[in-house]
């Protein structure tokens, strides 16, 4: 699903969606910004005519689209210049399969195009305006980050709270029954802390850490890494799973209702974020919970 946000730039609003994490800026709202809004489409049009234009919108999507048809690019390439050579934005993405500009109708409706060809426009239509369209961008982007940055902080933190009751459960009425020694305690609530790391990220803290060593040698762990739903789904499945301890339920049954408890939940929170997944620094898969023998 797109996000819609907005920059003023001289009492101009300009409408920018995301799309799969990419910025695509208004270009029919950039105009207004410095003609008239009526004449949108002509601006639009005679700059995409541009021989300058058509190298610099093919070459970025012989870097972007690894679908972009060359062969057609190259066509408008040789013709671009002749003073008979028309384009439109439709035109080029219809022949060439175009991915760094569209058009939509209705509320918010205009040509879009990625904030690379957006800022590009800009130096078409006025070099002055293009900064200060460049700076209300980066504004937005760093009021984004830091919003993320504190709501990713608070989590953490709930996260780290819910942690202390999940400890508690284990130390309470799992441990007793275990028989195991104070020494070797530790053992059983790393195993409970590596059910929840199966659940949500597929993969064991050791399984992470040999996975990523720079990150573990800088003092990180696989939670450090996890988005703001992921946190939002760890602290509800440690509530979750102190309950179910209490209840008296082996591990494999706590797994499944875990499982499908953080599936219905990651479903519903994740067009509420932007994902930071966890990365691994080499090719080597994390093992799937089902191959890992539950005692």
């Amino acid at each position: 699903m797109a996000k819609l946000s907005k920059i003023t730039v001289d009492n101009v609003d300009i409408s920018i969606t995301t799309i799969n994490d990419n910025d695509y800026i208004c270009l029919t709202d950039m105009v207004k910004g410095k003609e008239d809004a009526g004449r949108a489409a002509d601006v639009i049009k005679n700059w995409i005519r541009n021989r300058a234009t058509i190298e610099f919108l093919g070459t970025w999507e012989v870097i972007y689209n690894p679908d972009f048809k060359v062969v057609e690019f190259d066509h408008f390439r040789r013709e671009a210049g002749v003073p008979t050579f028309t384009m439109s934005v439709s035109n080029w993405i219809e022949n060439t399969n175009a991915i760094g500009m569209f058009s939509k109708s209705g509320r918010y409706g205009g040509t879009y195009a990625h904030k690379d060809i957006a800022f590009e426009f800009g130096s078409a239509i006025n070099p002055i305006f293009k900064l200060y369209v460049i700076r209300e961008y980066q504004r937005l982007k760093e009021s984004e980050n830091n919003r993320y940055g504190l709501e990713w902080n608070v989590k953490r933190i709930l996260s780290k709270a819910n942690y202390q009751i999940h400890t508690t459960a284990v130390r309470d009425y799992l441990i007793p029954k275990a028989g195991y020694s104070q020494a070797k305690e530790w053992l059983l609530y790393a195993d409970e802390a590596d059910l929840l790391n199966l659940v949500l990220f597929r993969c064991t803290a050791k399984q992470w850490r040999d996975a990523n060593p720079q990150r573990h040698l800088a003092g990180e762990n696989i939670r450090d890494m996890a988005s703001i739903n992921e946190l939002t789904i760890l602290s509800n499945l440690e509530n979750l799973n102190s309950v179910l301890i209490k209840t008296g339920l082996g591990k494999r049954e706590r797994f499944k209702i875990l499982d499908e408890t953080c599936n219905d939940q990651r479903k519903t929170l994740v067009q509420l974020d932007i994902v930071k997944p966890i990365k691994r620094e080499n090719e080597s898969s994390f093992s799937d919970f089902e191959n890992k023998e539950l005692k």
